[in-house]
């Protein structure tokens, strides 16, 4: 894991969606779909598993394993439909409301490009990262 590093300016969607439409595989795709992951206040234990112990996020430590990144966004682009993947993280000390991750997915109908977005949001979340939440 990458430790010691500070945030990263977030990047333009717009810019991000103008580079995919000039994609040479532009032509086969009929959706895009973003996700935006940012720092909460609410703790995940709060959210994903009812625990609430009172306290409240101010901060994250944030790391990612680019090497484990681009496989899994290897594995996206095996996916049926998959045409265009992008992903950026951020990393360091992040504040409340500072972005951690855009993820960009482009393909043929939306079942797939939902399907693949979940897929790729999972197995960066679950395999690729390090978030420890400040309270």
């Amino acid at each position: 894991m990458i430790n010691e590093k500070m945030k990263k300016p977030s990047p333009s969607m717009d810019e991000w969606l103008k580079e995919a439409k000039t994609d040479p595989a532009a032509l086969q795709e009929g959706m895009f779909l973003v996700h935006n992951g940012v720092v909460r206040q609410t703790p995940k234990a709060k959210v994903r598993q009812g625990i609430d112990d009172g306290s409240l996020v101010k901060g994250m430590e944030f790391a990612y394993d680019a090497a484990k990144v681009d496989w899994a966004i290897g594995e996206t682009y095996k996916m049926e439909g998959i045409f265009y993947v992008r992903v950026w993280l951020n990393e360091g000390q992040l504040e409340l409301g500072d972005d951690i991750m855009y993820v960009l997915i482009g393909g043929d109908i939306r079942p797939h490009v939902i399907d693949a977005l979940q897929f790729l949001v999972e197995k960066i979340k679950s395999e690729c990262v390090s978030e420890i939440e400040q309270k």
